[in-house]
């Protein structure tokens, strides 16, 4: 049964465990709670905008009871401010047990990158890799020290190093919305990056392969095959004079490996690299000739249908005879190819073809598409553009179309 009196060393001794807690007689809602085991603790009782909250000061033993005492004098005058001390006290155990997060390293190691694998674990390591290598000299710095300012300086040398403006501008929204997840777990209070200004970029120029040039990635594509072929053979007469067992012989296939295959379905498809390399069997109808791109493997978010021609029809049932009628068409163990960066820069050098991307291709199937005279809403949505401005880049290819227009006033 609880007592009243003041809170004191004298008195404290006299507390029995069936007292259960003294009720201090000079401060409001100050008391000394004795547990079972004989351990008291300090409490300030207070009620605060309709809630009612039992503060703990500390342990006896820890803090005296004069110190408890004074602790809670100073707790409750905040009270009477209307300053909930409980939550006051939240926040800071919050901000303490965060603080080891407060380097842009640490942050992206213990919090940034477990929340990134279990949204989208397909391209975390990607988004990780692309901050890392593009922000190293920040990575030991504190979030709160990441300013717009700093970016500003940061942006400017890496013009300076010929980085294109799409690029810097990617790169910075990366950052932008890491930190922007910091500010949402509480990590730091805000950010001010919303305040630089992205750059301009000239979305207009398209870079397709002149007839000359595809015919030189072509050649070069056949004379790697071959290449790889030979290889082929001439190892396994290499194993077969010493009694070893035989690899398997490329010869008997169209191609060798996956790189022809996916070069040639980006040619004919105008799909992106990843929506290439994340192709399922599962999803290409060989019988009706076309193949679907699932909502989640496509930038839209939308599914879209791609019908096959002759050489993409062709390209997938010879590679087919490789790979299997199952999984990822073009796989690597369980999972599928991750990139094929640096046999594409190698193909390039040897086909003497300069200032061409992968993801060029997908231009030139959509400039093919347009020099045809197929209208652009049609392309638009082979492409998966959500937006007819993105496919209006590709306009000035189909000059007849404007001649036309305006021979009709002529």
């Amino acid at each position: 049964m609880a007592i009243k009196a003041k809170v004191t060393a004298t008195n404290l001794k006299n507390l029995s465990i069936e007292d259960q807690r003294i009720n201090d007689t000079e401060i409001s809602g100050f008391h000394a709670r004795i547990s079972p085991k004989g351990l008291i603790t300090y409490y300030l009782f207070y009620r605060i905008n309709g809630k009612q909250v039992n503060y703990r000061l500390g342990i006896d033993g820890q803090i005296t009871p004069a110190q408890a005492r004074d602790l809670a004098k100073d707790k409750s005058a905040l009270v009477h401010q209307g300053i909930d001390v409980q939550a006051e006290k939240k926040k800071a155990r919050v901000k303490t047990s965060l603080s080891k997060f407060t380097t842009l390293s640490a942050f992206l190691e213990q919090k940034y990158a477990p929340f990134l694998k279990n949204r989208n674990p397909k391209t975390a390591d990607k988004v990780m890799k692309a901050l890392k290598s593009s922000f190293p000299k920040y990575l030991n710095r504190q979030l709160d020290d990441i300013t717009a300012w700093e970016l500003e300086k940061w942006r400017s040398e890496r013009l300076g190093e010929s980085i294109k403006p799409a690029t810097a501008n990617r790169q910075i929204n990366a950052l932008q919305g890491c930190l922007s997840r910091a500010v949402e777990w509480g990590i730091i209070e805000n950010h001010d990056l919303k305040k630089l200004k992205q750059l301009k970029v000239d979305n207009s120029k398209v870079r397709y392969l002149s007839k000359d040039e595809e015919q030189c990635l072509r050649s070069s594509l056949k004379q790697r095959d071959e290449a790889l072929k030979q290889k082929c053979i001439e190892e396994n007469e290499f194993r077969q004079r010493r009694r070893l067992t035989l690899r398997a012989d490329l010869s008997l296939y169209e191609y060798p490996d996956h790189v022809t295959p996916i070069v040639l379905l980006a040619m004919n498809t105008g799909m992106r690299r990843g929506e290439i390399l994340s192709l399922e069997w599962q999803h290409i109808d060989l019988e009706n000739r076309v193949l679907t791109i699932v909502h989640d493997k496509t930038k839209s978010g939308q599914t879209r249908h791609i019908p096959l021609n002759n050489e993409a029809y062709n390209a997938l049932v010879n590679w087919q005879k490789i790979s299997g009628i199952s999984g990822y068409v073009f796989k690597k163990g369980d999972s599928h190819i991750i990139d094929i960066t640096g046999t594409w820069r190698s193909l390039m050098t040897k086909s003497a073809i300069t200032d061409f991307r992968f993801h060029d291709l997908r231009h030139h199937f959509a400039s093919k598409l347009v020099m045809a005279s197929v209208d652009l809403n049609t392309v638009r949505e082979l492409l998966g553009h959500s937006d007819l401005k993105m496919t209006l880049r590709y306009a000035h290819l189909a000059p007849e179309h404007k001649a036309a227009a305006v021979n009709l006033i002529g």
